[in-house]
């Protein structure tokens, strides 16, 4: 019996490349919908990036499951033919193309509205079509450097692609609210989603004082929620290794006292408005406190204390530590997945798939030009076009 999810019998055209739109699209995918990747006769770029398998790349694979794949050349009469149909079909249009690209390339919006009045029209953008520095190319690192939230950290870039992986969010929530709208009104619409937009909008916490210095005020204190609080950040432990403390209610505090034997820390006259604060002068006994006591146990060790008394107190696992981790494998959140050229490969399930709105397996990535060895009702009638 099939799956029945909540975007089954959509269609979605995936004109995207790179990260925010193939995994947006791959989101659709785990939710129900037919997704066909429209790429370049010799692929999406990022089939190329290191590592890779055999000869597809393992980023490629974890971003583009459950689609199948329309090789065309859209600089071609015949190619843009082909989109053109597939367009005409679609419920949905995800493209990533920047400023001018998909005007060039004839698959715009005011075009693929004339295919398809009911199309939800899907543009995912560095900083929008529209504002000041709308005419840069959206690389991750640029959204982070102009929405302040670099300014936070140490490091020369961050290790995770907070804007891609923003706008991808918000381009699954504007279509799943868009195709509410349609299934009211009968109307398509063009959804303007911008890097910049989708993590300025996630800055509340580490742009609270510049808003509140803004509104005239000093923004401070400020929450300390980068290390500035001595019980949440990282410590070392005594093999090298290192554990994340997280350890801000008073509670849960009294009872990481107890289990390292510390009574004399609990201080009744805590209060709330300590939670994200420095803790004052207390802050260096709390840190003296915690790094002794890392110092003299193995980060393993601590792990499993801190497990045995529910205390957010977490190992720093390495990446190839954690995607094989016992917790992982218990919430199903890596899944092997045996691909036709490429054997065994893995991704990263969605995060819904505990909430049962997922495919309960998701699909290897596609090969270039497989829509028409696809399934019937995925197959795109591409070659009637060419």
């Amino acid at each position: 019996m099939a799956e029945v999810l909540p975007l089954s019998g959509i269609k979605v055209a995936d004109f995207s490349r790179l990260l925010p739109g193939p995994w947006c699209a791959q989101m659709l995918a785990d939710l129900g919908a037919e997704v066909v990747k429209v790429e370049r006769p010799d692929g999406d770029p990022s089939r190329h990036n290191a590592p890779l398998y055999e000869n597809e790349s393992v980023y490629f694979c974890s971003v583009n499951g459950g689609k199948t794949s329309l090789a065309v050349d859209l600089s071609t009469a015949e190619g843009r033919a082909a989109a053109h149909l597939l367009i005409a079909e679609a419920d949905v249009l995800v493209e990533s193309f920047g400023r001018g690209g998909a005007e060039k390339l004839e698959v715009h919006y005011e075009r693929a509205r004339a295919l398809n009045p009911r199309l939800i029209y899907c543009s995912i953008t560095g900083f929008g079509h529209d504002g000041a520095l709308s005419g840069i190319a959206g690389h991750d690192l640029a959204i982070q450097a102009s929405t302040g939230l670099l300014a936070n950290t140490a490091d020369t870039a961050p290790y995770f692609q907070a804007g891609d992986y923003s706008a991808g969010a918000m381009a699954v929530i504007g279509i799943l609210a868009a195709l509410r709208n349609r299934d009211r009104d009968g109307q398509g619409a063009f959804l303007d989603v911008a890097m910049y937009d989708a993590l300025m909008g996630m800055g509340n916490i580490a742009l609270a004082s510049a808003l509140g210095r803004r509104a005239g005020g000093t923004g401070t204190p400020a929450m300390e929620v980068f290390g500035g609080s001595p019980r949440y950040t990282t410590y070392p432990t005594r093999d090298g290794k290192r554990v994340a403390v997280c350890l801000l209610e008073a509670k849960i505090w009294r009872r990481f006292c107890a289990v390292i034997g510390r009574h004399d820390l609990a201080f009744a006259d805590e209060t709330p408005v300590d939670r994200l604060s420095s803790h004052g002068p207390r802050a260096e006994l709390f840190r003296a406190a915690i790094t002794e006591f890392c110092l003299a146990h193995d980060r393993d060790e601590i792990g499993a204390l801190m497990v045995a008394h529910a205390l957010p107190v977490m190992p720093v696992l390495t990446p190839d530590e954690a995607v094989a981790s016992e917790h992982a494998a218990s919430r199903g959140v890596v899944e092997q997945v045996e691909h036709p050229t490429e054997g065994t490969t893995y991704t990263l399930r969605s995060g819904l798939k505990g909430a049962g709105l997922v495919r309960e397996t998701r699909r290897p990535a596609p090969t270039i030009g497989d829509a028409e060895r696809a399934p019937p009702d995925t197959r795109i009638r591409a070659s009637r076009a060419v």
